[in-house]
């Protein structure tokens, strides 16, 4: 086949495999792996790669590595410091070392087991926040936490890429020499890094941004002369990409960058993966299996066990210190890239990378759904979960201040738009109400427009019982409810049995962006079933009718 033909085969079934991969709720990343081993030699031999797939995987990783460094969030790790390194680097520490010693006592040579064990550090950014997100778990206290540890595991990637560049440029070229141009070609690169990120990068891309399309064109031009560059310094193209990243991450537009090349980044992932595939084979990862049992369940249990003792010892309560550490129970994309790297530059052989994509398989495809149902799991580990937690969790209870619970009428849960517009219109007609929500922000600035409100998880029914339930009126959840979407059992079924359970009698109110939902939310428990969008539509055409009434259709 030309390579056309060849590109046309591998997007027809990469699209065919995406819709397997959603029907099954996993990410696309496990989708495109298969996609390579299915095409690659060790597959049906469709693809037989080339230069110009080996261009396009390159490319795809310096991108990929472009975003980490454009969304490199510092300010997080401030604000959730110490969790957040504790935690980070707690993982780190514990997963290299202990997957060190595993590696080792399952037969691995020494170089072969350090670079495995490393691959195994890394958690999957992209995954983990598109999972949050879609659950709308990414501003409560465990996803902030989450969040924070993983910049801090990116900043380790750095660390990595940094040390693989080094000794690469010591392999290839032999010698201290080699060493020193590196150093001195990437602190070259760092310099001239900063002094575009601060003259430069605001005014130019500023003006770029009057033209979307000149603005990626812009950030794909950047992201690969920042790869070119380390790379013509005896650094890695990767490391150079990252680099690019992080010079424009402290401009305005970095997130439309970032939401107009995460398709590309995606597309051009798949090429990357196809190389991958091309190094699975199947006859060498057979004898492989075992070893990827012991590092999978290592991962899948060792990681989140290290989170969960750490927050423990730090002060926060388990069900935070599980939904925390349950994010990190698989490696990343990243773990691939290192990998790969690592058999480039003739450190490890093809069977580390086999290795290595097989446990990136079962991992991801199995902490995807850990995640989703996070709940459910918390529900059935929870009696097991004591020995997490201290007998006070210091670090959530300075959330709740003495006296800011008082008994209210109306107790409001969900502090955000929809949630402090109620609460202004309840305050105007003299309601009292209490303010409840699982992100501490939005606690204190509820609290910062002399509100009464607490930081807590409604789907926590240890909270709920804790709520001051004895003279409410109602419980207004003002948390749109979508069940179906998130692919997990809706929390207002967890809410409505809890507020039972604690023997409220009152009202309940729910909230959810579909009005077919009405029906089932009532079956639940709900008195009264809010729906922003459509109320707020029924309001704007009475708003209408009273203005200036239309006049009658006319045949």
């Amino acid at each position: 086949m030309s390579v056309f033909q060849e590109m046309a085969a591998l997007l027809a079934i990469a699209s065919a495999i995406g819709l397997v991969g959603i029907a099954l709720r996993q990410p696309l990343i496990v989708s495109f792996i298969a996609v390579g081993i299915l095409v690659g030699p060790s597959g049906f031999g469709i693809v037989s790669g080339g230069i110009v797939i080996e261009t396009l995987a390159r490319l795809g990783i310096a991108l990929l590595l472009f975003l980490v460094g454009l969304k490199l969030d510092i300010g997080l790790i401030r604000r959730f410091g110490r969790v957040a390194l504790a935690t980070g680097l707690g993982q780190v520490a514990f997963t290299s070392i202990g997957g060190l010693l595993i590696c080792l006592a399952l037969g691995m040579g020494a170089v072969e087991a350090l670079y495995v064990a490393v691959a195994l550090t890394f958690s999957s950014t992209i995954i983990i926040v598109k999972l949050l997100s879609d659950k709308r778990e990414i501003d409560a206290l465990h996803g902030r936490i989450a969040l924070g540890f993983l910049i801090v595991q990116d900043i380790c990637v750095v660390i990595a890429m940094i040390a693989l560049s080094a000794f690469g440029a010591v392999a290839g070229e032999g010698g201290g020499a080699a060493l020193a141009r590196a150093l001195g070609g990437g602190l070259a690169l760092v310099a001239v890094a900063g002094l575009f990120m601060r003259y430069l990068a605001e005014p130019l891309l500023t003006r770029m941004a009057r033209e979307p399309e000149l603005l990626v064109v812009f950030a794909i031009g950047w992201a690969a002369v920042g790869a070119a560059a380390a790379d013509a310094v005896g650094l890695s193209k990767e490391l150079g990409g990252l680099l690019a990243g992080v010079s424009l991450g402290s401009t305005s537009v970095r997130e439309a960058i970032a939401a107009r090349l995460a398709p590309l980044r995606d597309f051009l992932l798949l090429f990357f993966f196809l190389e991958l595939g091309a190094l699975f084979d199947f006859s060498a990862v057979g004898g492989e299996l075992a070893r990827a049992a012991v590092l999978s369940v290592f991962v899948l249990v060792g990681n989140p066990l290290i989170v969960m003792a750490i927050m423990g010892v730090m002060g926060y309560r388990k069900r935070t210190g599980f939904l925390a550490a349950i994010t990190v129970a698989q490696i990343s994309e990243f773990s691939l890239v290192f990998i790969a790297l690592g058999h480039a530059l003739g450190h490890v052989g093809p069977e580390a990378v086999g290795l290595t994509t097989l446990v990136g398989i079962v991992t991801i495809a199995l902490s995807t759904y850990m995640i989703v149902h996070s709940f459910t799991l918390y529900r059935w580990c929870e009696p097991f979960l004591g020995l997490f937690e201290r007998r006070r969790a210091l670090r959530e209870d300075h959330l709740v201040v003495a006296g800011e619970a008082p008994e209210r009428p109306v107790i409001l849960c969900g502090l955000g738009r929809y949630g402090t517009a109620i609460a202004e219109r309840l305050a105007e007609r003299g309601v009292g109400f209490l303010g409840v929500d699982f992100d501490p922000e939005a606690v204190r600035a509820f609290q910062r427009r002399g509100w009464p409100a607490i930081y807590g998880d409604i789907t926590d029914p240890t909270f709920v019982a804790h709520l001051p339930l004895a003279r409410a009126a109602w419980v207004v959840v003002a948390v749109p409810h979508t069940t179906g979407v998130l692919g997990h059992a809706d929390t207002a079924d967890a809410l409505v049995g809890a507020l039972r359970q604690a023997g409220f009698g009152g009202r309940i109110a729910l909230t959810t962006t579909f009005p077919e939902q009405a029906t089932r939310l009532k079956a639940l428990g709900a008195d009264v079933v809010l729906s922003p969008f459509a109320d707020a539509a029924e309001e704007a055409v009475q708003h209408l009718l009273a203005a200036a009434p239309p006049r009658p259709a006319t045949a």
